[in-house]
């Protein structure tokens, strides 16, 4: 009897480590931190194994995925400035979306060609909040997908990304009322009629990129639910090529000029989800989660709008809180030496958060999918793994800012004045990035245990509430300058963070998956026939 045991331990142990399975939720994992038997360091060992592996299958993919999202965005505006100084413009103002009343105080009559360079830099920090709306309107099927398909309820997850592209859609056709007015709007926020023109014409082609993310957020999040992430990746590198071709012979070739870079951008986009499209059809590996078309994706719509409101509440209100950040700069006494340096920082920043925001979305798979599974431990040892992992990885990007700080800022430009205010802000750098290896780690938790709404109101108070009173005394009143506003900021961060870690490691994860199993119960409808077998 012993010896079968001792057996079965090693199975288990060799399982773990031949990589046999990358499903989460088969149980494995469960088993092994649960087998009292086991030597700690066997179990501990074995366990760390199995979730580093499912983590970097998940994160590398994901990170490679948004990078080139980001370099196929930045493409077009690459081929919009070489059209001319009032073309870059455009696109600056047209790539990152209609901003908030803050973008347009910010530049108020302030703006003119003399000065595109430093708008077309000030623009890229901003992240489009009509696309974060959109983006945070769909966090909902990432929450349920993820549990669905832990439970092993894999028909759900088909019906769940119907109705959150439903959701998302009816959302896109009330953004695009904005993009159709943006003239008047960016003429409203202080723009010229010149640059609001060419901006408008801009994105008046981005109309159909509204529509694209309505569709691709959803496929996307149903694919990760299931471990389904490298055809994204493959897909969306194979689009970039063809995006940068298209974009050559429209902008040049045929010479449709803006609208062409933004006809293109929209075009690729749909590119990329109807090809995700045809992998979910054909895939044998989608077979038991998409099952057509079906009715049942038009109700219980107002309760999902709710989980998704609170997503989308919670991510605009991040976004919002670092484009203040930008506000402030604006107003300081040297707002272009401000504007620049941070500029640089935000940008080495954003760049970084690749990595973070790769590892947000297999937190949210990995905690949802083991909840849905019913699998406490799995779940609770995947957040400290992931979050551990992540910290590291920050921690190695800040000191090499760091070490680096004296010279960084030369990739960007040549100025003595902005490098030094950059090597002066580089601390700071250095400790965002590292809250930046933390925070949205949590954040996806919370999104895979559904805590989408608490995460909110823990924003307006850190963000609203600490963040950016503290910025803007240290920055005005203590004459911190750009230091001060940010180093109030990170203030706020760092007590969002610190909440979010002290609620997610005291979490009973038993609890969690008793609500995983209650939010499925409510949410499972009666099976009726598709409208289309696929």
């Amino acid at each position: 009897m012993e010896k079968e045991k001792e057996k079965e331990k090693e199975s288990l142990l060799q399982r773990s480590k031949s990589g046999q399975s990358q499903r989460e939720s088969d149980g494995e994992l469960e088993r092994i931190l649960t087998d009292d038997s086991l030597p700690l360091a066997k179990r501990l060992g074995a366990a760390t194994w199995i979730e580093l592996r499912l983590l970097f299958f998940l994160a590398a993919p994901a990170v490679v995925v948004y990078l080139i999202n980001y370099v196929m965005s930045m493409s077009t505006q690459i081929f919009s400035g070489h059209l001319g100084n009032l073309e870059l413009a455009a696109a600056s103002l047209g790539n990152t979306g209609i901003q908030i009343f803050a973008y347009g105080l910010m530049v108020r009559n302030s703006i003119n060609l003399d000065t595109i360079y430093m708008e077309q830099k000030l623009s890229n920090q901003i992240l489009s909040n009509l696309d974060q709306f959109q983006l945070g309107m769909g966090s909902a099927v990432e929450t349920l997908c993820g549990q669905a398909f832990g439970a092993q309820k894999f028909e759900m997850l088909g019906i769940y990304m119907q109705k959150s592209t439903i959701l998302l859609s009816i959302a896109g056709v009330l953004l695009m009322v904005i993009y159709v007015f943006s003239k008047p709007i960016l003429i409203f926020l202080g723009q010229s009629e010149r640059i609001a023109s060419a901006a408008a014409v801009f994105v008046y082609g981005l109309i159909p990129q509204i529509f694209a993310y309505a569709v691709n957020f959803p496929i996307q999040k149903f694919l990760q639910a299931q471990s389904i992430v490298a055809p994204s990746a493959y897909i969306s590198a194979a689009t970039l090529v063809s995006h940068l071709a298209l974009s050559w012979v429209a902008v040049y070739a045929i010479g449709l000029g803006l609208l062409g870079a933004s006809l293109v951008l929209s075009l690729s986009w749909w590119i990329i989800v109807i090809a995700q499209f045809v992998y979910i059809v054909k895939s044998e590996r989608c077979r038991r989660t998409w099952q057509g078309f079906t009715w049942q994706a038009f109700s219980g719509l107002p309760s999902f709008f709710k989980l998704s409101a609170a997503s989308a509440v919670m991510l605009c209100l991040e976004t919002w809180y670092f484009q203040i950040l930008v506000l402030l700069a604006g107003l300081l006494p040297h707002p272009e030496l401000a504007l620049d340096s941070l500029s640089i920082c935000t940008t080495i920043s954003g760049w970084v958060f690749m990595i973070s925001v790769g590892f947000n979305a297999a937190a949210s798979v990995r905690v949802s999918n083991e909840l849905g599974a019913r699998n406490p431990k799995s779940a609770s040892f995947s957040v400290v793994v992931v979050t551990l992992i992540s910290f590291i990885i920050s921690v190695i990007a800040a000191l090499v800012v760091l070490a680096l700080r004296d010279v960084i800022s030369y990739a960007f430009t040549g100025g003595e004045e902005v490098a030094a205010a950059v090597s002066d802000l580089c601390p700071l750098l250095a400790l965002a990035l590292v809250l930046n290896g933390i925070q949205p780690v949590l954040s996806g938790v919370a999104v895979g245990c559904g805590w989408q709404a608490f995460v909110a109101y823990v924003n307006v108070g850190c963000y609203y509430g600490v963040g950016i009173p503290l910025g803007a005394v240290l920055g005005f009143y203590f004459n911190f300058g750009a230091k001060g506003i940010w180093l109030g900021m990170l203030g706020g961060t760092i007590m969002q963070t610190i909440i979010l870690m002290w609620v997610t490691f005291r979490t009973n994860w038993t609890k969690e998956v008793e609500e995983a199993a209650k939010r499925l119960k409510a949410w499972e409808d009666k099976k009726e026939e598709p409208l289309l077998i696929n």
